[in-house]
């Protein structure tokens, strides 16, 4: 079971060299110590499951190379309109019936537009009543639309950094990489949980995802949940095209394991996810990112427009491993309001 340790037990003011340090560890004792720091927060063997929808596909006019929705991609994703309020509820009802305990909303917007709000609201509304966390992904957002997504009863709200500051312009030249902690800024100040986390893969060096840690682990306060993705190289996309056949186009999975690894010990009470490229991941990489202090996952057999591992080779992994899905409900973590 979860301590109650607060949020003053975790650390904010973690150096890079310290962060570089865990990555250099021995990979047992790595293992040994965020398993450890893991056991002291969380519950041991118990997993969140979370589902995943894309509820406004494609046409985003930011030029994230690694993303198959951008307007600049030539990947073959048409853009689409926000999704019908009914049909966004029947989505969230399946999922809930697969086991979900979290509902994901994601939209291809560079922000959302203030008409689009009311039909947010309903959808958020409507999750909340079936029992599920809810979180969404929109973009950037003002002080009022994160007030407004609060008041509909938001849980978390996703606005990942991607990568290591250095690193950033390489992927986005769109937004800054302060563009991303001025969202996260009005999440906060409105009181949503924050759900921040990013992509390793990408042609990074050690040293950025060291920096891609660091960023996370010194924010004022840690990302109440943090996604850890490993890029799935799209064809059409400047980074799939870039790094398809290379060596780069696959993260080594020892390294992607410590990083999730690092991403425990130094954000202690985060709910570290595995997300985007489980599909592709040994299931003996999944096992040790699991061991390292991974403890949500996205289930079913899609993402936003990729593919994921889906649900019976996940439930076939869990049985193997010994892993159940979480029970009840992790403490919800208090607002930065409260």
């Amino acid at each position: 079971m979860p301590t109650d340790r607060t949020d003053a037990d975790c650390r904010t003011d973690w150096t890079r060299a310290e962060i570089a340090a865990l990555f250099e560890l021995p990979f047992d004792k790595l293992l040994f110590q965020a398993q450890s720091v893991h056991r002291a927060h969380h519950r041991r063997g118990e997993v969140q499951l979370c589902t995943l929808l894309s509820i406004k596909t494609g046409g985003c006019p930011e030029d994230c190379g690694y993303c198959s929705q951008s307007a600049h991609a030539a990947s073959g994703v048409t853009a689409a309109k926000l999704m019908d309020v009914d049909a966004v509820l029947a989505s969230a009802a399946e999922a809930r019936g697969a086991g979900s305990q979290r509902f994901c909303m994601g939209a291809a917007w560079r922000n959302p537009k203030d008409r689009d709000m009311p039909a947010l609201v309903r959808m958020i509304q409507g999750v909340r009543a079936m029992g599920m966390e809810t979180c969404m992904t929109l973009g950037m957002l003002s002080e009022d639309q994160a007030r407004t997504l609060k008041e509909a009863g938001l849980d978390y709200y996703n606005h990942n950094i991607d990568t290591s500051p250095e690193h950033y312009a390489s992927v986005i030249t769109t937004r800054t990489f302060q563009d991303r902690l001025d969202t996260l800024d009005h999440v906060r100040e409105a009181g949503i949980n924050v759900c921040c986390g990013g992509i390793v893969g990408m042609g990074e060096t050690r040293a950025d995802r060291v920096g891609f840690i660091h960023a996370l682990a010194t924010l004022p306060r840690h990302p109440e949940s943090v996604p850890v993705n490993a890029l799935i190289p799209i064809r059409g996309t400047v980074l799939g095209d870039m790094l398809e056949g290379t060596p780069l186009a696959r993260i080594d999975e020892i390294e992607f394991v410590r990083t999730v690894a690092a991403a425990r010990i130094t954000m202690p009470r985060s709910m570290v996810r595995l997300s985007a490229g489980r599909e592709s991941m040994s299931d003996a990489a999944q096992a040790l990112a699991f061991m390292a202090g991974a403890n949500s996952i996205f289930t079913g057999d899609r993402l936003l427009t990729t593919p994921n591992a889906g649900d019976s080779r996940d439930a076939d992994l869990f049985a193997r491993l010994g892993l159940a899905p979480l029970q009840g409900d992790e403490p919800m973590r208090a607002s930065a309001a409260e």
